[in-house]
């Protein structure tokens, strides 16, 4: 069974999260960015237009 785009870009975002780390030395603006991402993902259905804009924003195929 094929992940649905909403499991891939929640797959994106988590690998990102982790990747990326936290930067002790500055303010993790874009860490920040991520989560809020991620944390909206979460709260819309599998039919949402945000899920198609992060996709594209993040390059989920």
């Amino acid at each position: 069974m094929r992940d649905s785009l909403k499991d891939r870009v929640r797959q994106k975002l988590q690998r990102q999260l982790a990747e990326d780390g936290p930067d002790p030395e500055r303010d993790d603006t874009r860490g920040i960015s991520v989560s809020d991402d991620l944390e909206a993902l979460e709260m819309v259905p599998a039919d949402d237009p945000l899920i198609e804009e992060l996709a594209q924003r993040y390059l989920v195929f």
